[in-house]
């Protein structure tokens, strides 16, 4: 269907470095300010859309606060890499408020331990989004189950690979989070159309700011031409938001929405790829500017969940509220061509 269509290593050297020492010392800084490359978009300059409604919550809200009062019981949501982090505390907090969640993750032994590990009824799927035919399987096995999905959030990702890896010859950042997220949300949008009011959502960044200049580097999707960890990173944000700008655009009149979500900076297996001079400074000095998993689950809950968001999409959302994420994320020209390059990309995998 064509739409208008682990833990984290630790470095031996840990053992010596005691907190105060390593605080104290000018490496800290210079950690700090590299685990902030997808810091909050905090006072960013271009401002709030006026015609969304204010939540009350924000940046220390968790995810069992902004459900609160909800009854979600009949509502069904898919949610990719349940098994760790946001994707797992969102599965987590959506069941116990009554929604029945599909959750997958990378191996069929992670989504069966993590349904089986939370209150409430989950259903494990295998997505693994590096593997278009896992991809296209999962999307046919989620419409087997005949369910309208009134939920589904795009979560899973991977974050700052310190050496080029591809896929299919593909950069891995962009075709992990970018293409197979594309594939999966064709296959199973058919389920998102049965729901009232289906809702997209897509986890993107603030990173997306590292994006190059261009927008999206078409001529060098395989990352071979000056391979930068955030650079790609951030290009693959840049497209997921860009994604669900121009899904918005073609669920016009459906009743479904896409939004996309900046969840802040939490210490999760995201940074699995990290050095391991930063894996430290997170463990250490991490709670200082990070979010609790908890909290950063709350953004992409709530825009799933709100009632007051019933009807809105194509918009960026921070800590709870929708902020204008400019101008890259908003080109609807650069965003078009974005959906006919993945639609080039992933063919003999949509359905």
């Amino acid at each position: 269907m064509s739409l208008k269509t682990n833990e984290t290593e630790e470095h031996p050297v840990a053992i010596h470095l005691s907190r105060r020492r390593f605080i104290a010392g000018s490496g800290a800084v210079v950690a700090a300010s590299s685990l902030s490359g997808c810091i909050d978009t905090d006072g960013n300059d271009f401002g709030v859309p006026p015609e969304v409604p204010v939540s009350p919550f924000g940046k220390t809200s968790t995810a069992l606060e902004v459900t609160e009062g909800l009854d979600l019981s009949g509502k069904v949501a898919l949610v990719t890499g349940c098994n760790s982090g946001l994707g797992y505390e969102t599965m987590r907090v959506l069941a116990l408020r009554g929604a029945t969640v599909i959750g997958a993750a990378r191996t069929a032994e992670k989504a069966q331990l993590a349904c089986d590990s939370i209150e409430g009824n989950a259903i494990p799927v295998v997505c693994e989004l590096a593997d278009l035919q896992s991809v296209a399987d999962c999307g046919a096995a989620v419409r087997e189950l005949g369910l309208p999905i009134d939920m589904l959030i795009l979560n899973a990702g991977i974050m700052a690979l310190q050496e080029l890896e591809q896929v299919n010859g593909i950069e891995k950042h962009f075709f992990v989070n970018h293409l197979g997220h594309f594939v999966l949300a064709n296959q199973v949008m058919p389920q998102v159309l049965l729901s009232e009011q289906g809702r997209v959502v897509v986890l993107s960044s603030s990173g997306h700011s590292f994006a190059p200049e261009s927008g999206i580097e078409f001529d060098n999707l395989s990352g071979e031409t000056d391979y930068e960890p955030w650079k790609m990173y951030g290009q693959s944000k840049l497209a997921n938001g860009l994604f669900s700008l121009e899904l918005n655009k073609r669920l016009q009149g459906t009743g479904a929405t896409s939004n996309c979500v900046h969840p802040g900076v939490i210490n999760t297996n995201l940074g699995r790829h990290f050095p391991w001079w930063q894996k430290i400074a997170a463990d250490l000095i991490g709670w200082s500017f990070m979010k609790t998993t908890e909290a950063g689950a709350a953004t992409e809950t709530y825009v799933a969940t709100a009632p007051a968001l019933e009807g809105y999409g194509g918009y960026y959302f921070s800590d709870c509220n929708a902020v204008n994420p400019g101008p890259q994320m908003q080109d609807e020209a650069l965003a078009a061509q974005l959906w006919d390059v993945s639609l080039e990309l992933t063919q003999g995998y949509l359905i």
